[in-house]
């Protein structure tokens, strides 16, 4: 019984070198790129420069957001009755 469990336990390595079986090769590390943080800045503050009614478009949707966000929480409660 013990002789088999060694067989379950054996990692690859060792499987392979009694297989006869070259070693895995290594696989290469995938390399990230780099974000260059300062030209994205530039992008992005020359569009907005270039469009600045995305500004006002930005934050009228925000708070447009915010009170149907109120009257979704608040509608419930019947607060209009008081």
């Amino acid at each position: 019984m013990y002789g088999n469990s060694l067989v379950l336990i054996m990692g690859e390595a060792k499987r392979r070198k009694n297989l006869g079986i070259p070693p895995r090769e290594k696989t290469e590390e995938i390399k990230l790129p780099q974000l260059d943080k300062k030209a994205i800045q530039q992008k992005v503050r020359s569009t907005l420069y270039k469009y600045p009614i995305i500004l006002f478009l930005f934050y009228g949707t925000a708070i447009l957001i915010l009170i149907g966000g109120l009257f979704y929480v608040f509608k419930p409660f019947n607060i209009a009755k008081l």
